[in-house]
């Protein structure tokens, strides 16, 4: 995989690059010569055959391209891999923490179309929205994370890591705006650093711009393009900032009233993916001396009865600590408050916390609290957490924790970009974007008209793979990754639920593993987890 990784990087590997020289040369730049330059491949007194001569070059790009595919076929990357960015030994990690939504446990598909029903259905029935909105059903395939939502102008969007609007992308109600339509809103295709969301998603320039991280911000997205396009379907006046914060406090109330979470626990079996795995991953970390810990913004009643479900009702006595509604991310930055034990009752004690004990159940306070009664600081700690910024940011920016991403989107994402489709279309799409960098220099009427078809054929395929792998807003999370992986999580799971990825966790030696980056083509900031004892 490295030898195909590099040659794919690189643009067309060492056959290709060949194929690209052809053999022919020019002056060395820098360096005048006497006499007149003759042009490339080409006899003295002769006319140059420009257009003869790139698409020959073409072609052979063209071939050689061809023969890399198959060595890339045979080292295809791993569903159910996990990437490491950072070299890490097991036998320094210490202690253990975890998330409970989609890290501990995960969810069926139900949960989603729960959560659109259950918002749609108090928007209008205590926000006097139309009935006719209901006609509306939740559409899984509609929008992923990391997307933004232009408040004010009503619009959701793909907005990359240079802040730049992905052209396509753009969707108003269930529609897509029209590129040219994009540009002139804006003004280009630029979002500038103060309309964009802060590190949480937050808007820092009023109501202009908010990103939807969190993996349960999927029903609300998509119930705000569906009343959008309700609205505008009918032709009726309404302002977008009152159906943002509608829809966003209905969403809330979701969970807020605990609608959700009677629901679920009323069919526990429909909603909850069993993983049998997980009670021997949290055993054998237990039987290695680790401690753990769980720190969750769902309430105590809720956690009890889905860690009952997958672990097995005396799940408490694994654990050394357990937070639960500890409203992350606040939990990580304010220092205010304190803890609260939680009794057997679900009541919450007025006694003030000393030590944080084994077996009980505490709400709310911070993390400094957090940190000065258990004293698990540094590199010794690794936590997992399925939210990119609140759950794992601040712990390896300000707290040097060692931290996992579980990332659901990945497994989907890597099974895409295995397909003999992919990997071809990506290749040739690299070669060619080499093939135009070197023919470049050739200024020439008849070569500059070879040169925008070559532009033309590249355009046309950056705008086919999105379209291919699920239409429109449905695109790669890999790329909207790329901001998380630069602030150093050390690990990228696609699910932590997956027995795969269990039973290899039970398989390594929890004091002598060592777990080391492996680079890997087309996305070289995934890499995959390799073990060395």
């Amino acid at each position: 995989m490295a030898t195909a990784a590099a040659a794919v990087t690189r643009g067309v590997g060492a056959k290709a690059a060949a194929a690209l020289r052809g053999g022919c040369r020019t002056a060395p730049r820098g360096r005048p010569r006497a006499g007149p330059v003759r042009h490339l491949c080409t006899a003295p007194g002769t006319a140059p055959d420009m257009k003869h001569y790139l698409w020959e070059r073409y072609r052979e790009a063209k071939r050689s391209t061809d023969e890399l595919v198959p060595s890339i076929m045979n080292n295809l990357l791993n569903p159910d891999a996990i990437f490491s960015n950072n070299e890490m030994s097991l036998s320094d990690i210490e202690i253990y923490g975890f998330d409970y939504d989609y890290t501990l446990v995960f969810y069926s598909k139900h949960l989603h179309t729960l959560i659109f029903n259950a918002a749609r259905d108090l928007l209008i029935n205590e926000h006097r929205y139309p009935v006719e909105i209901r006609k509306y059903e939740y559409n899984p395939n509609f929008a992923i994370r990391g997307l933004h939502y232009d408040v004010q102008r009503a619009v959701l969007m793909k907005i990359d890591a240079f802040h730049y609007i992905q052209l396509g992308t753009v969707y108003r109600g269930l529609s897509v705006v029209p590129d040219e339509e994009v540009i002139e809103m804006y003004e280009g295709s630029h979002v500038p650093l103060e309309q964009m969301s802060d590190f949480y998603g937050k808007s820092s320039h009023g109501n202009t711009m908010k990103q939807f991280m969190d993996i349960f911000s999927l029903p609300e997205m998509t119930l705000l393009s569906c009343v959008n396009e309700y609205f505008l379907k009918n032709n009726i006046d309404y302002e977008p900032v009152h159906l943002y914060k509608d829809v966003k406090d209905s969403i809330r109330d979701v969970h807020i009233k605990g609608i959700m979470y009677r629901a679920i626990e009323a069919d526990i079996e429909k909603y909850i993916c069993y993983a049998e795995q997980t009670r021997a991953v949290l055993a054998k970390l237990a039987d290695h001396g680790k401690k753990m810990f769980l720190i969750t913004n769902s309430p105590s009643s809720f956690v009890d009865k889905g860690m009952s479900y997958i672990v097995g009702k005396d799940w408490r006595d694994l654990f050394d600590v357990v937070i639960v509604q500890a409203e992350k991310p606040n939990f990580f930055n304010d220092k205010r408050r304190p803890f609260r034990k939680v009794n057997e009752k679900g009541v919450l004690l007025w006694d003030k916390i000393h030590k944080l004990q084994k077996g009980q159940i505490y709400k709310q306070g911070n993390l400094y609290e957090f940190l000065k009664l258990t004293g698990w600081r540094g590199s010794k700690v690794l936590y997992f957490g399925d939210h990119i910024y609140s759950d794992l940011a601040d712990l390896t920016l300000k707290h040097g924790w060692r931290t996992g991403a579980i990332i659901p989107e990945l497994r989907s994402e890597l099974k895409i970009m295995n397909t003999e489709q992919y990997i071809q279309t990506m290749t040739w799409l690299q070669t060619l974007t080499g093939l135009l960098e070197q023919m470049q220099v050739h200024r020439d009427a008849e070569s500059q008209l070879v040169l925008r078809e070559w532009k033309k054929e590249r355009k046309e395929m950056r705008q086919f793979l999105p379209r291919e792998q699920g239409a429109g807003i449905h695109m790669s999370v890999c790329h909207l990754i790329t901001r998380k992986l630069e602030i150093g999580n050390n690990i990228l799971r696609g699910n932590f639920s997956s027995e795969r990825f269990k039973f290899k966790w039970q398989s390594w030696d929890l004091n002598t593993e060592v777990l080391a980056p492996k680079r890997f083509p087309f996305h070289p900031q995934l890499n995959e987890m390799t073990s060395e004892t």
